[in-house]
Parts: structure tokens; sequence; C-alpha cells
């Protein structure tokens, strides 16, 4: 069984072409990561790989490196990782650029830009009744 069509999967779509990166907020498990894949054209799974944290010790910008749009999963396990993908942003000037996924509510401090004009954040909830095929009502 492949992965289900969700809601956001156009949106997702429409805010890339709209936005340096897109930030895809919503609780464990509800499917960010799998909407992420289908459009990301790499992928730095932050939580997982080892060589993530010795990376962001040397040179965190080189995390970003990739083609785009680059998946951030689990982005918030390095969070100084939202203003090197701002900077990112901010230098080549492009849209679509990064994906940025996570299991947990982002770390929002003094320290750390909102993101405002470079990402754009979407909310998603779990599978509604219409995308699991329970009903023939779709909802937004």
């Amino acid at each position: 069984m492949g992965c289900r069509s969700r809601i956001i999967d156009a949106e997702l779509q429409s805010r890339l072409r709209r936005s340096g990166a897109v930030l895809i907020e919503g609780p464990k498990a509800c499917g960010k990561t799998e909407s992420a894949r289908q459009v990301s054209a790499s992928e730095l799974r932050v939580d997982a790989d080892p060589a993530v944290a010795p990376t962001m010790e040397v040179d965190p910008a080189r995390l970003l490196d990739g083609e785009t749009p680059r998946l951030l999963d689990e982005w918030q396990a390095q969070p100084t990782l939202w203003n090197y993908v701002r900077h990112v942003i901010d230098e080549r000037r492009l849209k679509g650029q990064f994906i940025l996924t996570g299991s947990a509510n982002s770390v929002e401090d003094v320290t750390q830009h909102s993101g405002a004009g470079r990402i754009s954040r979407l909310r998603m909830r779990t599978m509604s009744l219409w995308e699991s095929g329970r009903s023939q009502v779709r909802s937004a």
C-alpha cells in the first residue's frame, strides 16, 4: 500500500512555490514526513544521521547541501539549524529550498528568528475520514 494522498499535499506544493521553506507542524505520526517525501529531492534525517552532530560543530551549513527541496526531518533535534536555513534562503534567493518536519513543537526563543517572509508554517492534522477512505465527505 503506497502513501495516501493528503489534503495538505497541494498546499505544500503551492507554498514551496511561494516561500523559501515550509515548516510542517503537527502531532507525532500524522504523516508529515511522508507528505514531505513525496515532493522532496533530498533528505536529511537530523535525529538519526550520525554525521549530523559532528558536522554541526564544524560546518552546519554543509547539512543544507543537497537537491532541493531538501527535507530536514526532525530538524528540532538541532534547533540552531533554523537560523542556518533562514540564512541560506536569504543567500540563494530561491523558492522551495527546504521542508522542515518534526514531531515536537519547535523551539522558539529570542535567539531564533520567526522565519517570517522566508519560512511558511503549514499545520497538518491526523488523517481525516475522507483521506482514509471512510467517508465520501471531504473536510478541510
